[in-house]
């Protein structure tokens, strides 16, 4: 961390959001919660990850904010037949007594899985991929909105889904992770990552 509070990898790539939280490094225990939430189909994780992720980001939750999930697109979610993100977010909007829009944000279009994908090509692919949904602009405008989704690698769904808000009128956007995928110092900053979402 430099005098800023930045770690290495936002260091070098500044990042767009103004703040980030995260309940869990991606060890093997965040990860076996996360992956059986996502493809498990167990939905009571959402409640325990949740709790842990309003405890750490209960510093970006003012009276007049939003919760807004990271979306998947049509197809993923009509075969998964939830989205993660909405769960997690329902959650800590919950626990915060803020109000939550699970389809504030939509993927327009299919992103494929960003799995050992470099910085580059994870931000190429998601470029101009997420849109704020009309009916919801207008409310998202002038708000703190908190951003949730389940895992923070890269940064580069967390990029797309901020310069969405922000083009919409979003005073600010915070993200906020129940895990994040910690810098591997003995490889480049840019070097693909593996993970499994």
């Amino acid at each position: 961390m430099n005098a800023e509070r930045w770690c290495a990898k936002c260091e070098r790539h500044p990042p767009v959001w103004d703040h980030a939280r995260a309940a869990f490094l991606y060890d093997k225990g965040a990860r076996d919660l996360i992956l059986q939430l996502k493809y498990a189909d167990r939905q009571e994780n959402a409640r325990f990850l949740g709790k842990r992720m309003w405890q750490a980001g209960q510093a970006l939750f003012t009276p007049d904010c939003l919760v807004v999930p990271v979306p998947v697109h049509r197809m993923r979610l009509l075969k998964r037949r939830y989205n993660q993100a909405a769960l997690l977010a329902w959650e800590v909007a919950r626990l915060a007594g803020v109000p939550c829009r699970p389809d504030g944000l939509a993927r327009t279009r299919a992103t494929s899985r960003l799995a050992g994908f470099s910085r580059r090509e994870r931000q190429e692919e998601m470029a101009r991929a997420i849109v704020v949904r009309a009916p919801y602009a207008e409310l998202i405008s002038g708000k703190e909105v908190v951003l949730v989704d389940d895992v923070l690698t890269s940064g580069a769904t967390a990029t797309a889904c901020t310069n969405a808000l922000l083009q919409a009128g979003a005073r600010s956007v915070s993200v906020l992770v129940a895990a994040e995928v910690p810098s591997q110092k003995e490889i480049d900053l840019d070097f693909p990552i593996l993970e499994t979402t």
